[in-house]
């Protein structure tokens, strides 16, 4: 079996030939076959959006995605809930002496085949390789840019009171799903990670509704800490319906069976959104029509009451603050 070795890092002959086989032949685009120091980029837009993450999940293949997948999608959703159309990736690997080449190629293959589905193309990128106990198999970083269209720009200063908080799905799938497949648990319903590339849909949803003001990935510290981030930023109150957020019954299931909170686990291919009320349901239809939006729903809105606080009310009728994330609650999860 082929394996990383440090003289894959070495920059030589070893390196050249990694980078072809695998980099290069999947990854394939006028930018990138150039082979230059810095890619080279057509934008004509007066704006761009510029984004960069690293990813160390663990483990690296979970049900629904890997890393590669995680990278891609990731990247692209933080250029989308930014109003921002995404147009071009770079990727840097930083691999473990050891670490096997097929399992390379595979996350190199799913990466190609998640950044063709997101419409953006992988232009640049680093390889570097440690002595084994030096990192742990494979960490991806990348940095991605998107262009903005003519419509409005969205933004926290935007927000006003009595607009809509929507979710575009279920919450707690990926978290739920790595830690599952982490620990080697068997849950009565397999549980899939929501990791999915939103930005052709954010995009049909900014052409197709105007009163969209605000977007936001819920990734790490989960709906709960995207929440208080908002309230934070905008001094403003939320509450929201708790029989309005969509949870899984299995995810539901495993959250109760592990003591966790489904509100504070994070998600990869969910957004929420801050609509002006009279768009709310125009957005929530557009929703619907897309795969990745199916569960799409409106579950509170933004109020003058309990600034800078969150507020759930709950099936029966009390309402308790709902604080920001303390802690690591699920480690290593993006």
């Amino acid at each position: 079996m082929s394996i990383i070795t440090l003289e894959h890092g070495s920059g030589g002959k070893i390196s050249h030939k990694l980078v072809q086989d695998i980099f290069f032949k999947h990854f394939k685009n006028d930018i990138l076959d150039r082979a230059d120091d810095s890619a080279v980029l057509d934008i004509s837009s007066e704006k761009i959006a510029f984004t960069t993450d690293t990813f160390v999940v663990k483990p690296i293949f979970f049900p629904g995605g890997d890393i590669g997948k995680i990278a891609v999608c990731g990247t692209v959703n933080d250029l989308a809930v930014a109003g921002a159309r995404p147009k071009y990736m770079s990727c840097g690997f930083i691999l473990e002496e050891g670490f096997p080449e097929k399992d390379l190629e595979k996350i190199v293959i799913s990466m190609s085949e998640w950044a063709k589905k997101a419409g953006v193309s992988i232009v640049t990128g680093d390889t570097k390789v440690v002595a084994r106990g030096e990192a742990d198999k494979i960490f991806i970083n990348t940095s991605g840019v998107g262009v903005f269209g003519s419509g409005d720009r969205i933004g926290i200063d935007q927000i006003e009171p009595g607009d809509k908080i929507i979710i575009t799905g279920t919450v707690g799938d990926h978290g739920v799903a790595v830690l599952g497949e982490r620990k080697g648990l068997e849950f009565e319903s397999e549980i899939y990670s929501d990791c999915a590339p939103l930005n052709d849909m954010l995009d049909q949803v900014m052409c197709g509704a105007n009163g969209v003001k605000f977007m936001r990935d819920p990734t790490r510290g989960g709906l709960a800490t995207t929440l208080n981030e908002i309230t934070d930023s905008s001094n403003l109150g939320i509450i929201i319906e708790e029989k309005n957020v969509p949870i899984k019954e299995a995810v539901k299931g495993a959250c109760e069976l592990l003591g966790l909170d489904p509100l504070y686990i994070a998600n990869e291919g969910k957004a929420v959104l801050i609509t002006a009320p009279e768009c709310a349901d125009k957005v929530i239809d557009i929703l619907k029509k897309n795969e990745y939006g199916k569960d799409a729903c409106i579950i509170g809105e933004v109020t003058e009451e309990n600034p800078r606080k969150v507020c759930l009310k709950t099936r029966y009728g009390v309402t308790r603050i709902v604080g920001m994330l303390t802690g690591e609650q699920l480690p290593r999860i993006c």
